[in-house]
Order: structure tokens, then sequence, then C-alpha cells
């Protein structure tokens, strides 16, 4: 009898100490994450894909939502059929690891760098806007990761006022 007791008293004395705990440390128990229609998207994916071809490049977009998952694919006509994966592998990494694809560098030494899915090479870039971040779009089949990425820029680019005012 003696053990029952004792056990009921201190199950309710740690289960008073943990209620008081989270009441005191007033934490949410849910979180918002803002997401991107799909509408916005494609938008972004068209816009990358009309700045690659203004510059002359036909190229492969992936817009990715904040876990990297792709919402939207686009391989212009004459894109490079390897450009569609290395898209969704630098907007993955990006969305990923909160940063631009290519200012990874720093993780060339470890066991990350050659990890399947990861892109550590410029052309991937967050959506952000107000403060959050939204996604990545990734970008493949230009003659250069610099211009891979200033084509995702004026993709984001399409978009972002517009989130910032719905924000």
């Amino acid at each position: 009898m003696f053990k029952k007791t004792f056990s009921a008293v201190v199950a309710g004395m740690v289960f008073s100490g943990l209620t008081a705990t989270v009441q005191a440390d007033d934490e949410p128990l849910s979180i918002s994450v803002k997401r991107l229609s799909l509408e916005s998207a494609v938008r972004i994916a068209q816009g990358t894909i009309e700045e690659c071809r203004k510059q002359g490049y036909q190229v492969s977009v992936t817009v990715v939502d904040r876990n990297g998952i792709p919402q939207v694919m686009h391989r212009d006509s004459l894109g490079p059929p390897v450009s569609v994966g290395i898209s969704k592998d630098k907007a993955y990494t990006a969305a990923n690891f909160s940063a631009p694809s290519g200012s990874l560098q720093r993780l060339k030494d470890s066991p990350l760098f050659n990890r399947d899915g990861l892109a550590i090479m410029e052309g991937g870039l967050l959506i952000e806007a107000g403060g959050q971040i939204y996604g990545a779009v990734g970008v493949s089949g230009a003659p250069g990761g610099d211009i891979d990425a200033s084509c995702a820029k004026a993709g984001i680019a399409s978009v972002v006022e517009d989130l910032e005012m719905d924000g």
C-alpha cells in the first residue's frame, strides 16, 4: 500500500511540475508555415525560363517548397535532359540548408558534399519575402552556375512583391 501511495504522490508531483513548466514557458504548441501557391510556383518557374531565354539559354527549373519537395518542374524545349535532376538537386540543397546552393562550398570536405540529392554549386536560390522562406528554385542548363542563378533571381523577382503584400 505504501508503494502505491508513494508512486501516486511522486507521479502527481512530476505531472504538476511538468504542467507548471509548460505554462511558465508559454511556448506555442504549433507553428505556422507560409507556403507558395501552385500559381506562384508556376510564375517563378516561367519567369526563370523567360529570363534564360532572353540570355539565349534553354534550361530546366525546379521550384520546391520549404522542405525541398518539388512543386513545379519545367524543362525548356531544348533544355538538356540531365539538367532536370540537377535543377531539382540545387533547389533541394538551397531549401534544406536555408542558403544559396553555391554558398555551401565549406561542405566540400564533409561527407555531405558527395551525398546523393545535394548539389553544392551555383544555381539554387531561396525564395524569400517578408522575412519568410517559402522554398527555393534551382536552375540548370546554362553554361555556368552564375547564369543559372541570374535566371533564378528573375523568376523569384516575379512574385516577391506580391508575396510581401500577402504576408
